[in-house]
């Protein structure tokens, strides 16, 4: 039996960068480019841009 190439990936916060709340959680390689999306935040009822932030 071989080895299984296992991808190991990161979990990381989506952060709001108005706010600073922790929306969402995402899992991605640690080589990737960071991660900047509008996405929704719930305490401004409204489209944010959110960045990616570790534990």
């Amino acid at each position: 039996m071989g080895k299984k190439n296992k991808d190991k990936r990161v979990t990381v916060f989506l952060v709001c960068s108005e706010t600073g709340d922790r929306n969402y959680t995402i899992r991605k390689k640690p080589k990737a480019p960071k991660v900047e999306v509008s996405k929704y935040c719930r305490r401004l009822r409204k489209h944010t841009k959110h960045v990616e932030k570790k534990k």
